[in-house]
């Protein structure tokens, strides 16, 4: 199993409207290494949710629910894709930027080094430290 970050401006699309919905198809990603990343997910992976922008924090966890399709937002024949997402549960409380940054055990997390890109990897043990402040 691998984990990831989604990010999402709660504005737009935020987690109350993800799990009000029970899932989505995580379209409109148009940045080639963030396709490459959605390519990659696989049925079963953990992704954590991240609100961008206005809260900048990570919010829940999500499951992969299905690989790579082509993205219905593109032209078609695009090289874009989707994957859907659908709900696991929400953090007990969330996680903010700021916790990210201070936490010694995330200096690596691509979150912190490629901010901008809206679908990311993180490793296993990146996981669980933000599960664990989470529950602080």
């Amino acid at each position: 199993m691998k984990h990831w970050l989604v990010k999402s401006e709660p504005e737009a699309y935020s987690w109350a409207t993800f799990v009000q919905e029970d899932g989505t198809a995580w379209t409109g990603v148009r940045n080639y290494q963030a396709r490459n990343n959605l390519n990659l997910m696989e049925p079963g992976d953990l992704v954590l949710f991240y609100h961008s922008v206005s809260e900048k924090a990570v919010v829940g966890i999500a499951e992969v629910a299905a690989t790579a399709t082509p993205d219905a937002t593109a032209e078609v024949g695009s090289p874009w894709v989707a994957v859907a997402l659908r709900p696991v549960q929400p953090l007990p409380q969330p996680v903010s930027l700021a916790q990210l940054k201070a936490d010694v055990r995330l200096s690596e997390l691509a979150l912190l080094r490629q901010s901008r890109l809206s679908v990311l990897p993180v490793r296993p043990e990146e996981f669980d430290a933000v599960l664990a402040l989470a529950t602080k």
